[in-house]
């Protein structure tokens, strides 16, 4: 890793996990494969950005573990990269095996359990679907029926309120770490 950590991805320890890293990793991975509007790739950065706002404006009262988790959703990415559901399909249960390990991992870093609860886990899962049905709409060339299709209807006035910006990597790891650090002070 930049942080002159060595990540062994078969058997992650807490230890070799930096925020820098999954920052810098994060704004650096593309969503939908780079097929966005844009001048930018939209990243799983700016993603999980995403999720823990809606996560946080959807559960007010969640305690900042929880928006945390939110924001390290899509974590482990910063080292396998993100893949479409149809390919983590064809790879078979060895991609949830890893991804399940750098979770784990990645979680005991920053002081949350190694697996979250189900219930957070459908709360966050939710405000990932409603980000992805943002992106496909805003960014990804869908129509609102092939999003609602795809990920759900939403709240109209979510679908309003919240406008994606694509932006240089440097500027979105600058606001991941910030998030996170912000988050790591409530805790």
């Amino acid at each position: 890793m930049l942080s002159g950590r060595r990540l062994d991805l078969l058997d992650p320890t807490p230890v070799d996990i930096e925020i820098e890293d999954i920052a810098h990793g994060l704004a650096f991975v593309a969503r939908w494969n780079g097929q966005t509007k844009g001048d930018y790739a939209y990243s799983v950065a700016e993603h999980s950005l995403l999720v823990e706002q809606i996560f946080a404006e959807n559960h007010p009262k969640a305690p900042a573990k929880w928006r945390l988790a939110a924001l390290l959703h899509d974590a482990p990415e910063y080292v396998i990269g993100d893949m479409i559901s149809p390919v983590k399909a064809a790879v078979g249960p060895g991609y949830e095996e890893l991804d399940q390990r750098l979770t784990a991992a990645i979680h005991l870093r920053y002081g949350l359990p190694a697996q979250i609860p189900v219930s957070v886990k459908r709360q966050i899962k939710r405000a990932d679907k409603i980000s992805a049905w943002l992106e496909a709409v805003q960014i990804a060339g869908f129509t609102t029926a092939e999003a609602d299709k795809f990920f759900g209807k939403i709240d109209p006035k979510q679908a309003n309120s919240l406008d994606l910006r694509l932006r240089p990597p440097v500027e979105v790891r600058a606001d991941f770490t910030n998030r996170h650090s912000e988050l790591i002070a409530l805790l």
